[in-house]
């Protein structure tokens, strides 16, 4: 349950940052459409970054599940029941 709590902190950290508060003026459109232009393009953009903090969790902790049961393979608690 912890590790769930952190990866979605983690992500929601990644998130924030790709997404954050910038000082940038207000930007000014001509139009209502160029305005929903700009705002899918920063929706897709803060998606994307969102995703791939996503994957690179997943990858974390999929790697480190596998050097877990490297781990436990090669345990000597493992090898004795192994043996039995």
């Amino acid at each position: 349950m912890k590790k769930t709590v952190l990866l979605v902190a983690l992500i929601a950290g990644f998130a924030l940052t790709a997404c954050g508060d910038k000082d940038e003026p207000m930007a000014t459109f001509e139009s209502p459409e160029a305005a929903d232009k700009a705002v899918a393009a920063a929706a897709t953009e803060a998606a994307a970054a969102a995703t791939e903090a996503a994957v690179a969790a997943t990858e974390a902790a999929a790697a480190k599940a596998a050097d877990a049961a490297a781990a436990m393979k090669e345990s000597p608690a493992m090898e004795d029941a192994t043996k039995q």
